[in-house]
């Protein structure tokens, strides 16, 4: 899968999430099952893969609410590491 493929795919499960009211801190697996097989449908992966890309959907929607202009900033308080 390309970044063009990816991105667009993360932007379609987010509102899909926001649209169904999927907290961006959801934790719970069976939640996010659903999330994770139109994943698996739409872009043939495997779970493991699936679930990946169902964790960054939610990353992006925290860094996408986040109130801060600078998401350098922000990237410590998630984990991504950004300095």
């Amino acid at each position: 899968m390309d970044e063009e493929q990816r991105n667009s795919e993360i932007e379609k499960i987010a509102n899909l999430m926001v649209h169904d009211g999927v907290s961006p801190d959801e934790q719970d697996s069976g939640k996010l099952e659903k999330y994770k097989n139109q994943i698996k449908e739409d872009c043939n992966l495997n779970d493991e893969d699936a679930m990946k890309l169902v964790y960054e959907t939610l990353l992006f929607r925290k860094l996408k609410s986040s109130d801060s202009g600078d998401l350098l900033d922000k990237g410590s308080d998630f984990g991504a590491g950004f300095s």
